[in-house]
């Protein structure tokens, strides 16, 4: 399992304290796999980006008027956190359906 996330995120620091055997991946530091952002990007849509973060209050119109997958590219922070892959299966954020998906508490 891998979680696609922020070292600095408190959701995701809760949901890697919840499971067990993940591998963490830290999208600024490392990106996020082209396969792996075209997959969730087609399986989630837009919700995908998030649009409640500092990056993107920090992008100009333009810039938010770009492709998704070209903006989570270069800003990969933009990604709503964390993005859990598991078996080929993905889920995004820590709600009570991803928790229940993946058999936590």
């Amino acid at each position: 399992m891998r979680l696609y996330g922020l070292k600095n995120c408190d959701t995701c620091r809760k949901a890697l304290k919840s499971l067990q055997d993940v591998e963490f991946i830290d999208v600024r530091a490392d990106g996020v796999p082209e396969t792996v952002l075209s997959k969730a990007l087609t399986h989630f849509g837009e919700a995908l980006l998030n649009t409640r973060s500092t990056t993107w209050r920090g992008l100009s119109e333009d810039e938010r008027a770009r492709a998704p997958l070209e903006l989570l590219r270069d800003h990969p922070t933009l990604m709503k956190r964390p993005l859990i892959e598991r078996d080929g299966e993905l889920f995004l954020g820590w709600t009570a359906a991803t928790k229940a998906a993946l058999g936590v508490g």
